[in-house]
């Protein structure tokens, strides 16, 4: 039962993270994977400009190591010449299935958002 009011939580959490962006962007993005983007493009600190489906991918896998460094499953290595973030692995993110990698995700978004912007999604 502990676990189910956990995960409802969460849901409840991540929906006002989505409403919450939803006003800034005026379009609440449609997944975690708009999410990492959002993300991605606010680490690349470069605003927001056209990017090809390979950046795109680039930028939802900075986002990911970003938010996953909060736990310390990555580290931010270098920015290279043009301004692009590495990240190494410092240990092993778990295996998981699908939906346990999306909670996993989903998580560290939130604590993301709460840390870097300092706002409280409750």
């Amino acid at each position: 039962m502990a676990l189910l009011k956990k995960d409802l939580d969460l849901e409840k959490r991540w929906g006002k993270l989505l409403e919450g962006l939803g006003e800034i962007f005026g379009k609440k993005p449609a997944d975690l994977n708009a999410v990492l983007f959002i993300i991605g493009v606010q680490e690349l600190g470069k605003g927001p400009r056209h990017f090809s489906k390979e950046e795109k991918q680039d930028l939802m896998h900075i986002a990911t190591c970003k938010v996953l460094s909060l736990s310390g499953f990555y580290v931010l290595d270098f920015i290279d010449q043009d301004g692009w973030p590495h990240w190494s692995l410092r240990k092993q993110v778990p295996h998981l299935n699908t939906a346990e990698q999306e909670k996993l995700l989903k998580i560290h978004v939130l604590d993301y958002f709460e840390e870097e912007f300092e706002i409280d999604i409750k």
